[in-house]
Order: structure tokens, then sequence, then C-alpha cells
């Protein structure tokens, strides 16, 4: 897993982040998301099941 590409090993604020279409905030990288970053669109499970 090569987590250097994206927030392995940068401080929170220079992690790469997107804005969740359903809440409209941003949420930032999250390690468990290393493999799967590109294919990640909601923030939370919440989000996923009350979207539109």
């Amino acid at each position: 897993m090569n987590t250097k590409t994206f927030g392995g090993g940068k401080k929170p604020s220079e992690r790469p982040s997107k804005i969740c279409p359903v809440c409209q905030k941003p949420f930032a990288w999250r390690k468990k998301w290393a493999r799967d970053w590109e294919n990640v669109i909601y923030c939370s499970e919440k989000c996923k099941k009350t979207r539109a």
C-alpha cells in the first residue's frame, strides 16, 4: 500500500479533501480510504444512505 501519494505522512491540513454531495461539508482523506480514495464520494454512511 502506497499511502505517500495521498495522505500518509502528511499533516491533516495538508491531506487531500472532497466535498460531500449530500451535506455539502468537506471531508479529508483517511487511512482507511487509502486504497479507494478515488471512489469515495460520501463523508459518512449516514450521507450515503440519505443520498438523493
